[in-house]
């Protein structure tokens, strides 16, 4: 059982716990200080007294999440937010953390979703969440189909390095169906439009009477590792509804990469 006098000083350790944690967050995010933030830059960016500034950052300082210049005095993220960041990164579980929103997304569009990565010149299907209607687009995890002329693939390629388009390219362009993009030169302006727009769109161009439309997931570094999709017949999968499946998707995959600990550019 708590008591009056217990819940005080509970109640002081967490409120010293999360002024501290901002500490570390004001560091993380402060980009208007690049050589690390005084005594007063953390004071005054976090509404709080010097001194108390000085009594949440020692232990900060003891575990090295927080290291200070012994020259200039000034504040900086400490060696050990490297090791924690590391540690989250090498046990997430990509599937179970975007299992939710594959399943949301494929209840909000009526249509199959796909979690999608990236082996030039191929895409890799990691994940399915199946339409709950009939008529279903044919895929399996694990399958392969090349980047060029699918939705996921053509997210990946517009956020690649020249060399990596320049692989794909090369390893071939041959038409699929009667709209599939054939030459470098229309696949390197669609990859413009992508950018531009936020999504990619598969025209009917892999697979006869199946359009798709994805957009990308980012990681930390703000690099597209995996991509999200949507896809069914062409009949419903309208270009009509294509605006409003590509917001359903940045939206979707804005929350995933946040889910990751990504970064948009």
């Amino acid at each position: 059982m708590v008591t009056a006098d217990d819940s005080a000083p509970r109640r002081n350790a967490s409120s010293s716990l999360r002024r501290a944690l901002g500490i570390l967050m004001y560091l993380a995010e402060d980009r208007s200080h690049p050589h690390g933030a005084t005594l007063s830059d953390l004071a005054t960016g976090l509404e709080l007294s010097k001194s108390t500034v000085l009594r949440l950052v020692a232990p900060l300082k003891d575990v090295r999440l927080v290291d200070q210049d012994p020259e200039s005095g000034r504040y900086r993220l400490g060696p050990q937010n490297a090791l924690l960041g590391q540690a989250y990164l090498e046990r997430r579980d990509t599937r179970q953390i975007t299992a939710p929103v594959l399943h949301r997304l494929a209840a909000e569009s009526g249509e199959t979703v796909h979690l999608v990565s990236f082996d030039p010149p191929e895409i890799v299907y990691i994940d399915k969440v199946e339409s709950p209607r009939a008529v279903r687009m044919h895929s399996r995890i694990g399958g392969r189909l090349p980047a060029y002329c699918t939705a996921t693939g053509k997210v990946f390629l517009a956020h690649a390095k020249e060399d990596v388009v320049g692989t794909v390219i090369a390893a071939g362009m041959p038409a699929r169906t009667a709209t599939t993009i054939t030459t470098p030169e229309k696949l390197l302006a669609e990859l413009d439009v992508i950018r531009e727009r936020g999504y990619a769109v598969d025209d009917v161009e892999n697979e006869q009477d199946i359009r798709c439309v994805a957009a990308p997931v980012h990681d930390h570094t703000g690099a597209v590792t995996t991509a999200v999709s949507i896809s069914g017949p062409a009949t419903r999968v309208t270009r009509e509804r294509l605006p409003e499946l590509g917001g359903l998707l940045i939206s979707a995959t804005r929350t995933i990469t946040e889910d990751l600990g990504g970064s948009r550019p």
